[in-house]
């Protein structure tokens, strides 16, 4: 078998609904399988999953693994020569693996490859590469929390986002390498049970004599953070990630770990703090009804629309048309909704799932 499409996922089954299907016409002309590996969500959803999508190998736990256990479950039971991570809340092209593994095959020592990932304004998502995490870039990040401002090391700012290049750390939504290489340096790491996985298994291959590399000319939505919310348990999993890739790679410069875990330790009591003061804000966007939804077509004319609010029927479009038309009409203003397959509802960004 040539690619195993690996995908954890944790109570959002509309957004994995649709990434199944797109994760199949992508196979279409690819010998290749889908393994989801759910971390203990509701059973009744499953159910109705595994009718929808009977080839899918669901494996079900009994309990919330964490992303990286869950992960190194999936590539167990892969039985691809290449394997892809995939976050539920993507959305893929037709033609992605075709270009993905001529890719591979043509670099000697590449590791992971990712890729261009935009929200449903359109947006770029400047985590989709990174920088590996100095004492510079680190505080350089803090200190853009502070000021708001868009300028620091953090992200690999000096490759654009269309452009091929090597690229230290990659988003753990979207990681395509081999089984083989992943094996080799060891999977994710289990101690980290949700975010900086992706940055360790990344560097990792780096420190293994592989090289990683972004490929812009590829793009995925990616909702974003669909499964999971930025309440105090979130804070809590981040720092500890932070925590552990520190120990583990840093340990050995005293004054690189010092300054580091320094700089991760103010940002995470600052954040305590506010959440000490207030209660979280609302920052859940205007409210959206299905009669606010401007329905498009092929000869839709985006430059004279003056609805912001854009739906997108899977039936009518290819996900690769769909994905262009988000890409190209980017907008801060401008949101888009995708209708799956047969269904009476759209799914928008903020986990707006509007019925129809």
């Amino acid at each position: 078998m040539k690619l195993s499409i690996i995908i954890v996922s944790y109570n959002a089954p509309k957004h994995l609904e649709l990434c199944l299907d797109s994760c199949q016409e992508a196979l279409k002309n690819v010998d290749g399988e889908i393994i989801v590996i759910d971390n203990n969500s509701s059973e009744i959803d499953f159910i109705f999953l595994k009718k929808t999508f009977p080839t899918v190998n669901f494996l079900l736990q009994k309990e919330n693994l964490g992303f990286a256990k869950a992960n190194n479950i999936g590539v167990e039971n892969a039985l691809g020569e290449y394997i892809l991570i995939l976050n539920p809340d993507t959305i893929l092209p037709e033609n992605l693996f075709e270009s993905l593994v001529e890719f591979h095959q043509s670099k000697e020592k590449i590791g992971f490859v990712g890729i261009r990932m935009m929200d449903t304004n359109g947006n770029f998502h400047p985590e989709s590469k990174r920088n590996i995490p100095t004492a510079k870039n680190s505080f350089s990040k803090l200190y853009s929390r502070f000021n708001h401002s868009k300028k620091n090391n953090y992200y690999k700012l000096e490759v654009s986002e269309f452009e091929i290049a090597p690229c230290e750390i990659l988003v753990g939504a979207f990681m395509f390498t081999t089984k083989k290489i992943y094996q080799e340096i060891g999977g994710f790491d289990p101690r980290y049970f949700m975010y900086g996985e992706d940055i360790d298994l990344s560097f990792s291959a780096e420190l293994a004599g592989y090289k990683n590399y972004y490929k812009g000319d590829i793009t995925v939505l990616h909702y974003k953070g669909e499964s999971t919310k930025k309440d105090k348990k979130y804070y809590k999993h981040f720092f500890e990630a932070m925590m552990i890739f520190l120990a583990k790679y840093y340990q050995k410069n005293w004054l690189h770990y010092q300054l580091l875990r320094s700089g991760i330790l103010i940002k995470y009591l600052i954040q305590l703090f506010k959440f000490s003061l207030h209660s979280p804000k609302n920052t859940s966007k205007i409210e959206v009804n299905a009669e606010d939804l401007f329905w498009i077509n092929k000869k839709s004319d985006f430059k004279s629309l003056s609805n912001n609010h854009i739906a997108i029927d899977t039936s009518l479009f290819t996900y690769q048309e769909i994905l262009s038309i988000i890409s190209e009409n980017n907008s801060s203003l401008r949101s888009f909704y995708i209708r799956p397959k047969n269904k009476n509802y759209v799914i928008g960004d903020d986990k707006q799932i509007i019925n129809l």
